[in-house]
């Protein structure tokens, strides 16, 4: 994640630290953002190095025109989940040493109110990391019964008065179309009887339906599954998550390939025959006090790192 005018990226340093074993290797920065971790991993890597970044937002493509005179990078618009079709097109299935995912929306994304991911700036209510693909939150709102609204909040948003969001919104869209993001707030705001010191009432909503709207959850469960075939044995997979459904699922993921399969009682394994795909690589990290009071966007962050065994 970071700001538009000075790259604030988070985890920076302990990301490429434990991503980066083979200075001449081949990484994958899915989520690449406005470049902060490709420019530190490419000023990592020797002559023969190489890193493909991807993005789904057709701005952060833009924003790397400068990278892509160095023969070391390329980078493709699309979805982190098809990382694996990207990584056969140039020959690297089961060659990449290091794969990055940096989850959630990056900051300029959340700081240009025309984006329409914040509830701080008034714009359109779009939501949608590549803007000409999928329907807008705006449209969403505008056919979503209340039961999907109110869901979508629970699952994604863990919001405990969903169901009152949901009928405010419902209700209000009677009297006008819901097109700003200044209006739902508004909305969600009215309908949260118990608002958190230091927290917008909207944020829990905004953020599940933005999760919704780009089907974040799905794209990270293909993601994590896809950078198991693409990474060699001994690449490294970090992530970093920002919201606790996320890191939940890394976290379950992690332990599941480190643990392995297991085998039917019935059948005598010892525990040296169980296939295990992932070995965890230290604990997880957070960033610390200095690093948030720099960019109070990095307080939720958690990275977490595994190493592919088998």
């Amino acid at each position: 994640m970071e700001r538009a005018d000075c790259h604030e990226t988070v985890l920076l340093l302990p990301a490429i630290d434990a991503l980066v074993t083979a200075t001449g290797g081949c990484y994958i920065d899915g989520t690449f953002g406005r470049g902060g971790h490709s420019r530190e991993l490419l000023a990592r890597l020797d002559a023969s190095g190489r890193l493909l970044a991807i993005d789904r937002d057709p701005r952060a493509i833009a924003s790397a025109a400068a990278l892509q005179r160095d023969p070391r990078f390329a980078i493709v618009q699309g979805r982190f989940s098809a990382l694996g079709e990207f990584a056969r097109q140039r020959d690297w299935w089961g060659k990449v040493d290091g794969i990055l995912l940096d989850l959630g929306v990056s900051s300029p994304q959340l700081d240009e109110a025309d984006r329409g991911f914040s509830f701080l700036r008034d714009g359109p209510l779009d939501m949608r990391m590549d803007p000409t693909q999928g329907v807008s939150a705006a449209d969403w709102i505008a056919s979503a019964s209340e039961k999907e609204i109110a869901d979508v909040l629970w699952i994604y948003g863990e919001e405990r008065f969903s169901r009152r969001m949901a009928r405010a919104v419902v209700q209000a869209r009677v009297e006008s179309p819901i097109e700003r993001t200044g209006a739902l707030a508004r909305i969600i705001a009215e309908a949260n009887p118990s608002w958190e010191k230091g927290k917008h009432p909207a944020t829990r909503a905004f953020q599940a339906i933005r999760i919704f709207v780009n089907g974040e959850l799905d794209e990270l469960d293909a993601g994590l599954s896809a950078a198991m075939g693409a990474l060699r044995v001994g690449g490294r997979l970090v992530v970093i998550s920002f919201h606790s459904l996320e890191d939940r699922m890394v976290k379950r993921f992690f332990k599941r390939q480190a643990r392995g399969d297991a085998p039917p009682r019935s059948v005598p394994v010892t525990d040296d025959q169980i296939v295990r795909r992932l070995k965890l690589i230290g604990k997880p990290v957070m960033p610390g006090e200095q690093e948030v009071a720099a960019n109070p966007r990095a307080r939720s962050a958690v990275l977490r790192v595994a190493e592919k065994t088998g």
